[in-house]
């Protein structure tokens, strides 16, 4: 707990059973309130370890893909009434003793969200990062940057913090349910003003880190592209699109 701030770690999970015993004892437990873990149908040894560990599980029984998990997780911070969600992934690819930096920036009231950014530092290629992915993240941000109005270093870490009442004021809950979730919530956040702060963060790249390969890259940054023009139409007053609505 920060500035009495209920502080709730959730951790997406799909095959993470290699890297969640390491990621499980890298979180700062004296400040995180607690821990859930959200299984989506992994045919690994995944929710045997995190009860194992004594880690709070919901388990799909059928796989909803990344986006799907997020909704689970964000669902049970709010009926777990937490007041600041590190949405941590449990396959070690982020540095989790960084959850306290993160969570103290939104439990100052200074910022409604931060993203811990692989990029700045410098540190993302030393981490492995795949030099077309770099590159592609660049050449996204940028393109995101000029039409949302913002000055982020990235839009594509999966290494998050929200305030309780930033996740109540966007739609999150009509969002993809495929990777691109993340890419629409953040562009939602910066259309409704909400404060947004970044944080450096390690990268790591190793076989058991999760990571999508080429195609379904592609498909995700057709998707960018598309709710980047949305967010533009809306920030212009040009066009509202049901993305960027007010959440109910």
């Amino acid at each position: 707990m920060l500035n009495n701030k209920y502080i709730l770690v959730v951790m997406p999970a799909y095959r993470a059973a290699k890297t969640l015993t390491a990621t499980w004892e890298a979180i700062p437990h004296d400040v995180v309130d607690a821990v859930l873990l959200v299984d989506d149908a992994s045919d690994d040894e995944t929710v045997a370890t995190a009860r194992l560990l004594g880690i709070p599980t919901i388990l799909h029984e059928s796989n909803r893909g990344y986006g799907g998990n997020q909704k689970t997780c964000y669902k049970a911070a709010f009926e777990r009434n937490a007041d600041i969600v590190v949405m941590l992934h449990p396959d070690y690819q982020y540095e989790p003793r960084l959850v306290t930096a993160m969570a103290g920036m939104i439990a100052s009231g200074v910022y409604d969200m931060v993203i811990g950014s692989r990029i700045l530092g410098g540190g993302a290629l030393k981490g492995g990062m795949p030099l077309w992915k770099y590159m592609a993240n660049r050449l996204l941000t940028a393109f995101e940057n000029l039409l949302l109005g913002a000055k982020l270093s990235e839009f594509h870490s999966g290494f998050r913090a929200y305030s309780r009442e930033a996740l109540l004021s966007i739609p999150w809950q009509s969002n993809s349910d495929d990777f691109v979730f993340d890419n629409e919530l953040l562009a939602q956040a910066l259309i409704n003003k909400c404060k947004v702060g970044e944080i450096s963060v390690p990268t790591k790249y190793f076989p058991e880190a999760s990571s999508i390969n080429f195609p379904r890259s592609m498909r995700y940054g057709i998707g960018v592209i598309r709710v980047s023009v949305f967010g533009f139409l809306a920030r212009t007053g040009l066009y509202r699109h049901s993305l960027f609505s007010r959440a109910a």
